[in-house]
């Protein structure tokens, strides 16, 4: 099959044709397609069986929590990788990569024709192991039958702690799918930035980041109605900017209840509200990523006309134990142009494609974005993002791991790609000082106009 043809997974259950998945249709689930969920497909819609080749095996779903061949000492501390042992099975390289375009992103493409000599995608077993519990598994079900967009799909009527679309018919809920992929409702962690220069001089940042998503606690049983999250995020370097806080509110209806944000400048002293806070605001040291580029996309979809484009077996960042681990120092990891391949882990994984396009008459840095999205767990691992003369600009890529004490897979070190500087950013890097998530003793007051004055006194 050619790089350029997209295909979809159109199961008999799901009542799904190629044609059918890029109409902005807005129907639940049918009795079928609900049945479906926990037979045909996984209960949160992903394909239970694996490809024909084997090369992607079916859903186990055996560990719901911690692996039995790990040692994990809790939250704060190091992720074990249940899978150390492993060896790449294959490299891809510049030399053989031919063999393997079909199932490459136009983004990787450019990465191997910009940096022939060194950009290299080591590719491991394919593992589908971590399941979700029962709790999810029957939101997920009654989400399939219920949930529905709404104010244009800048809002959704579903229930929390599970996809509200399972199985989704149209780009906005697809994309909703990814964007409520987490169910973590603590998350407190220092992260680190770098935006590596082609002659491997660096940029560092470092920010402590915090959320609080108190529809998502355990039992909390609620709708997505109201606040989604509180934020807050604290910046330690670089120096100049040492010292301010962006405090925050995300709310599930972005039409309704637009995000709001608010900065503490230590400078002044003052806390003054940040005017539409998100879309293509600069972020990171240098600014040198937008504010929705957070996880590939954050905030609301006005902006862009959502599509499926189809689905497909592609190479994808994915079980990114290794990058993040304590052992790693960034003076390995952070070589110029790119990452060191060695650290980076790649699997054949079934995803979703998904294509935002700039509406006519609003403005953002990328006039087209293409996201790649895993079939089991809706995150998005990756993304070609284009500048509005239609060229390839900016290649993202998310690693992800399975977090125990989250019960959920969660995004690490991301890492943003200039094809025209020849510069990239990472950001979120974990490995000097692990996340503390899902923890108690947080409430919303944390996160408010006057904490972030307190804090910065």
């Amino acid at each position: 099959m050619s790089h350029r043809t997209t295909f979809c997974v159109a199961l008999a259950v799901c009542g799904l044709a190629c044609s059918g998945l890029t109409r902005q249709a807005d129907a639940k689930g049918t009795a079928q397609e609900v049945q479906s969920l926990g037979n045909e497909l996984t209960c949160t819609g992903s394909e239970k069986a694996g490809n024909k080749e084997g090369t992607i095996p079916a859903f186990s779903g055996k560990w719901t929590g911690i692996p039995p061949s790990v040692n994990y000492k809790g939250t704060g501390t190091a992720y074990p990788d249940p899978y150390a042992s492993e060896k790449p099975s294959f490299v891809i390289t510049v030399k053989n990569m031919q063999n393997y375009e079909d199932k490459l992103s136009e983004g990787q493409k450019a990465l191997f024709k910009k940096y022939p000599e060194t950009f290299q995608m080591p590719v491991y077993p394919t593992h589908r192991d971590f399941g979700y519990d029962n709790s999810v598994c029957k939101i997920a079900r009654e989400n399939a039958a219920k949930a529905e967009l709404e104010d244009g799909g800048t809002g959704l009527n579903a229930l929390n702690g599970a996809p509200p679309f399972p199985i989704p018919k149209n780009g906005l809920e697809l994309l909703w799918n990814h964007q409520l992929a987490s169910i973590v409702f603590t998350y407190n962690g220092l992260q680190d930035q770098a935006v590596v220069y082609p002659n491997g001089s660096i940029a560092w940042g470092k920010v402590r980041f915090e959320i609080f998503s108190p529809a998502l606690m355990p039992n909390a049983q609620s709708k997505t109605d109201g606040v989604y999250a509180h934020f807050k995020v604290k910046t330690l370097l670089p120096e100049r900017d040492k010292g301010a806080i962006t405090v925050g509110v995300e709310y599930y209806n972005h039409q309704k209840t637009p995000r709001l944000g608010y900065m503490y400048n230590p400078g002044t002293r003052r806390v003054r509200q940040l005017p539409a806070y998100g879309f293509d605001m600069p972020q990171g040291p240098g600014g040198f990523r937008t504010i929705d580029d957070d996880r590939l996309f954050n905030g609301s979809p006005e902006r862009y006309d959502w599509k499926i484009v189809g689905k497909k077996e592609m190479y994808v960042p994915w079980d990114a134990y290794r990058i993040q681990e304590p052992s790693v120092k960034y003076t390995d990891l952070l070589k110029p142009n790119h990452v060191n391949p060695e650290y980076m882990r790649y699997e054949l994984r079934r995803v979703w494609v998904l294509e935002a396009k700039l509406k006519e008459g609003f403005r953002h840095q990328y006039g087209r974005r293409v996201m790649y999205l895993d079939e089991d767990s809706w995150n998005g691992m990756m993304s070609d993002n284009y500048d509005m003369r239609g060229q390839l600009w900016r290649v993202a890529m998310v690693n992800y791991f399975y977090a125990y004490d989250a019960g959920s897979y969660i995004n690490s070190t991301s890492v943003y790609h200039d094809l025209s500087s020849g510069a990239y950013m990472t950001d979120k890097m974990t490995n000097t000082q692990a996340p503390v998530i899902n923890a108690g003793g947080v409430s919303a007051t944390n996160f408010t106009p006057d904490s972030a004055r307190m804090e910065g006194l």
